[in-house]
């Protein structure tokens, strides 16, 4: 069952109304336009959509799922195509205790949910509050008043992307959930980095530590791979990209010291210049915190000697210069082997993000 509805308590409502069905929620976003909803209604497959009020529009089109299943969502849509991933109540279940077990988190507590609840960062929201009888707090998407505003009403912990971090007062929330894109080197000591994707369930490692029952190994070519009970039954399509092992390859590449997972970022946006091996998240954090800087990106362009030049898309804080190249290049070779430090830069606008604030990096 498809939901269509903005986030708030009637949404809740119906997610909870879908369940006592028996059938699974795939939750829409709203704002999508015409081309993009077709997309994801033509992958999730849902037989009705809901309006969140309980009026439904039955699709000749829809397939059913499985008993036990309780989500179908879309992946977040870096590449052209989303997938729907299918989660059952059990990996749901299992990744919101672990998160609280993790966390401290309990019933005095309470959970505000300001990520959109099309994607799973925050949908895992709900079901973290749901699950340890956590108050739960919604809002209609990122205000930064309206977030300070719940904190201070008794909202202690949240689940946010770095953009949204730095428009706030971290210090109000007890517990500050970040995933989605870059996170900085330096942040507040009540925020956790998460890593994870629709397929795990949400973020089931939180500062490098895989959550209780949760499995990483780095495979061939630093490939990083998952093991965990929060993993995706399947796709919608009934393709099942887990091994005979239980292993999930996530298409990240990074490594493990001393236990600790270390991401450096998706196998396809690696940069090879000269023969070494260059991540462009690292690359990002060492320039983030530059002055003259509201947003960047790092990308590899082609190169006739170097194979692909390392080359930083830079847009410029309001009525401000952006630091030179030789800037660039120094703060990089400051923290990094040299051959990091971009051979380029190029000024823009805006960069494409999704909603969660990732890159699309082959749009740039």
């Amino acid at each position: 069952m498809a939901l269509d509805t903005a986030p708030g308590p009637p949404w809740l409502d119906a997610v909870r109304r879908i369940w006592d069905d028996g059938d699974a929620v795939a939750p829409l976003d709203p704002l999508d336009p015409p081309a993009r909803r077709s997309l994801v209604l033509a992958e999730l497959a849902p037989g009705a959509i809901d309006d969140g009020h309980g009026s439904r529009v039955v699709l000749p089109t829809g397939r059913p799922v499985e008993t036990g299943d309780a989500l179908v969502m879309a992946t977040s849509g870096t590449t052209a195509n989303p997938k729907g991933v299918v989660l059952t109540h059990e990996s749901l279940d299992w990744a919101a205790r672990a998160s609280a077990e993790a966390l401290g988190a309990g019933a005095d507590d309470v959970w505000l949910a300001c990520l959109p609840l099309h994607h799973i960062g925050g949908f895992s929201v709900v079901t973290r509050a749901w699950t340890s009888g956590s108050g739960l707090v919604v809002h209609d998407g990122f205000e930064a008043a309206a977030v300070e505003a719940a904190a201070r009403s008794g909202a202690t912990h949240t689940s946010l992307v770095t953009t949204a971090l730095r428009r706030i007062d971290p210090s109000l929330f007890t517990t500050i959930l970040l995933g989605g894109s870059s996170i900085p080197r330096r942040r507040p000591a009540n925020t956790v980095a998460t890593y994870g994707m629709t397929e795990s369930g949400a973020g089931v490692v939180y500062d490098g530590v895989p959550l209780p029952g949760v499995e990483v190994r780095i495979g061939e070519d630093d490939a990083i791979l998952l093991r965990s009970p929060t993993l995706l039954r399947c796709y919608r399509d009934g393709t099942i990209p887990i091994d005979r092992e239980g292993w999930y390859r996530t298409g990240d590449l990074g490594a493990l010291h001393s236990g600790r997972l270390v991401v450096h970022g998706r196998a396809d946006d690696v940069i090879v210049t000269g023969g070494e091996k260059v991540w462009p998240e690292s690359v990002e954090a060492a320039l983030r915190e530059l002055p003259g800087i509201a947003d960047l990106a790092v990308v590899g362009r082609p190169d006739p000697e170097w194979g692909q030049r390392v080359t930083a898309v830079v847009v410029p804080s309001p009525g401000q210069d952006p630091p030179e190249l030789a800037v660039l290049r120094a703060t990089v070779a400051a923290s990094l082997p040299r051959f990091c430090a971009p051979r380029a830069m190029e000024i823009a606008e805006v960069l494409p993000r999704t909603s969660l604030g990732k890159l699309r990096r082959r749009e740039i």
